[in-house]
Order: structure tokens, then sequence, then C-alpha cells
């Protein structure tokens, strides 16, 4: 499963507390009957989360399919590419990282 991290480099802590294994950020994943993408982003961000499920619903016929941070597709055909660039764009790596550590520090 191909995946986006952040490096060590810029966030030392690691992913869980694993200072030998980078955030995760996104990754991509064929499954038998959908294409998965996590967006850990999603994860613990509201406002994000709101603007894709506002914007999925006025471009995709079919239903939005999705959990905490993985989003499926179940039709190739309805993968909306334009919204996946928009959403990629819409958090930047600080903030992600600054989500991640307030999402982490909650639990």
């Amino acid at each position: 499963m191909p995946t986006y991290v952040v490096p060590l480099s810029i966030f030392p802590e690691g992913y869980l507390g694993q200072k030998d294994e980078p955030l995760p950020f996104v990754s991509l994943a064929s499954q038998k009957n959908y294409i998965s993408l996590y967006h850990m982003g999603l994860m613990g961000n509201r406002a994000l989360l709101t603007w894709f499920e506002d914007e999925y619903a006025k471009e995709v016929p079919t239903k939005l399919n999705i959990g905490k941070s993985c989003i499926r597709f179940s039709n190739p055909k309805n993968i909306p590419f334009e919204l996946i660039v928009e959403l990629m764009k819409k958090i930047s790596l600080k903030d992600y990282v600054n989500n991640y550590e307030r999402y982490r520090d909650k639990k």
C-alpha cells in the first residue's frame, strides 16, 4: 500500500511514539471490492471532514462510504479526482502534525 508520510526529520516523535516509524498522512489501497484512500488529515478534523462530505454529496451520485480516515470507492467511475486534489490542498503538513498532536493528546 503506497503511503505518504511525515518524515522523522520533521516529526521525530514518530507514529504513536515509535521513533522509528514516520507519521502516516495519505495511503492508497486496492481491496477486493473497492479502492481505499486513507487520508489521516480527516481524523479529528471536523471542519475538513464536513467540507469533504458536503462537496462529495454535490459531485458524486453514490453515497459516501467512509470510516475515520478511510474513504472507500466501490466504483472506479465515481472517484472524484478533482475533489481529492482539493482535499490534498486543504491541509498543510504543519497543520496535519498539529492536529495529530491535539488528537493524540486527547486520547
